[in-house]
C-alpha cells in the first residue's frame, strides 16, 4: 500500500450530532487538500448521516463505540445512572478493547488515528506507535467530573478518560472550551464550521411551508412535547417551525425536513430563529450562520456553562426556562429574541482547514 492509500481512522463519539459535524467539516478540509488518502469513520453515527455530509470523499464505516457519552432521556435531560452502569461496563473492558484496537490499527495499515472524543482510540494507537491527534471542547473524564461525589464508582471511569487522553500527541482543542488539564500538548484552533446556503425557496416548496413567516428551527433530535404544548405551539400563527427528521409532528405549522434531502446548514442558513439546547454543533453553526438563538438550560451537564457564556458573547440570544419549553410556551422569547441587538465580537473562523494541515503534518508516512 503507498503511503497515499494509508487510511486515517476518525474515531467519533455518538453522543449528539455535533462531534459528527465537526469531524465531518475537518475531513472535508483535509479532502481537499488531500484528495487520495482515504477514511475509516468508526463510530455508531448512522451511516447515512455521514454520507449525507462527506458526498465526495472516499470512506468506510466501522460500527463500534468507544465511549458513553451522556445518555439522555432527550435532547435536554440526560439519565446519569444509566451513563454510569454503561461507562463503568466500558471501563471493565478497557485492557480488552485497547488489545483489539492495537490488531485492528496494525492490520489495517493506519497511518494516523483522530479521536473525538473517545481515550480507548488514542490508547491503542500510541501503545503501536501511530500518531493519534484528539479533537475537542471538552473532555469526558472533565464532564463525569461533576458526579464523583454521588458515586465512588465515577473514579474509575475518569481514571480510564485521563490515562488515554494522557497518550495523546496532540490535542485540537475547539472554541468554547474547558482547560482539558488531561491532555500534555494542545493547539487552540478557531471555529469548525461552514456556513449553509439560503434556500427558502427550496424549503418552501419541499414542505409547503409559508414563505412570509418568520421561520424557526427546532433543533433537538427529540423533545418531549404532549399534546397540550404542540396546541400552543400552532396557535403561533405569525411563525412556521421546522425540524429535522427523525424529530417531527403532524401540525399545520411545523414542518419536517429530510436531512438527506436540504443539509441541516442549509436549513439553519435559511431560519430567522433557532430555538436548542447550547451544544458545540448548533452553537458552532449559529455563530457562522449568525441565527438568533433561543435556548434553554442543560442540567447534569458541565459543559453547558462554557456554552453558556459563549451563547451571551457571540448570538442575539433568548434564554427560555425549561417548564416553559416543555410546556410549549415559545411566543414570549421568539418576540423577544430578534429585538436583542447583534454582538459586535465574532471568534475566529477556518478552524477546518487548520485543523486539516496539522493532522497532515502529523501522518505516518
Amino acid at each position: 500500500m503507498s503511503d497515499s492509500e494509508r487510511p486515517i481512522a476518525y474515531y467519533i463519539t455518538a453522543h449528539g450530532y455535533g462531534h459528527g459535524v465537526r469531524s465531518c467539516d475537518i475531513i472535508r478540509a483535509f479532502h481537499r487538500l488531500y484528495p487520495s488518502v482515504p477514511f475509516v469513520l468508526v463510530t455508531d453515527l448512522p451511516e447515512s448521516f455521514l454520507r449525507n455530509r462527506l458526498a465526495d470523499v472516499p470512506f468506510t464505516v466501522r460500527s463500534a463505540v468507544f465511549d458513553v457519552g451522556m445518555y439522555q432521556l432527550d435532547s435536554v435531560r440526560v439519565d446519569v445512572g444509566r451513563t454510569l452502569e454503561e461507562a463503568a461496563a466500558l471501563s471493565a473492558r478497557r485492557e480488552a478493547l485497547v488489545t483489539d484496537e492495537m490488531r485492528y490499527l496494525r492490520a489495517q495499515d493506519v497511518s494516523l488515528v483522530v479521536a473525538d472524543i473517545p481515550s480507548i482510540p488514542l490508547e491503542a494507537a500510541a501503545t503501536v506507535d501511530i500518531p493519534c491527534v484528539a479533537v475537542g471542547n471538552f473532555s469526558w473524564n472533565w464532564i463525569y467530573s461533576a458526579f464523583i461525589n454521588q458515586d465512588p464508582r465515577w473514579g474509575d471511569v475518569i481514571r480510564m478518560f485521563e490515562e488515554g487522553y494522557a497518550q495523546s500527541d496532540l490535542l485540537l482543542r475547539l472554541p468554547f472550551a474547558e482547560e482539558m488539564k488531561a491532555f500534555p500538548r494542545k493547539c487552540d484552533i478557531p471555529v469548525v464550521a461552514e456556513p449553509g446556503t439560503v434556500r427558502r425557496e427550496d424549503l418552501a416548496a419541499l414542505t409547503g411551508a409559508p414563505p412570509d413567516r418568520r421561520w424557526v428551527l427546532l433543533s433537538f433530535s427529540s423533545l418531549d412535547w404532549d399534546e397540550a404544548a404542540l396546541s400552543r405551539v400552532e396557535e403561533l400563527d405569525d411563525y412556521a417551525f421546522f425540524t429535522v427528521r427523525p424529530l417531527e409532528w403532524e401540525r399545520k405549522n411545523i414542518f419536517p425536513v429530510d436531512r438527506e434531502r436540504i443539509l441541516f446548514s442549509d436549513v439553519m442558513a435559511s431560519v430567522d430563529i433557532v430555538v436548542t439546547k447550547p451544544g458545540f454543533g448548533v452553537l458552532s453553526e449559529c455563530v457562522v450562520n449568525r441565527k438568533p438563538m433561543v435556548f434553554v438550560d442543560r442540567k447534569d451537564f458541565l459543559e453547558y456553562p462554557v456554552l453558556e457564556r459563549a451563547v451571551r458573547r457571540y448570538l442575539q440570544h433568548q434564554h427560555i426556562s425549561a417548564g416553559k419549553l416543555y410546556r410549549g410556551e415559545l411566543k414570549e422569547a421568539l418576540d423577544r429574541v430578534l429585538l436583542k441587538p447583534m454582538p459586535a465580537d465574532s471568534p475566529g473562523m477556518g478552524g477546518g482547514a487548520l485543523a486539516a494541515r496539522l493532522l497532515a503534518e502529523r501522518r505516518n508516512v
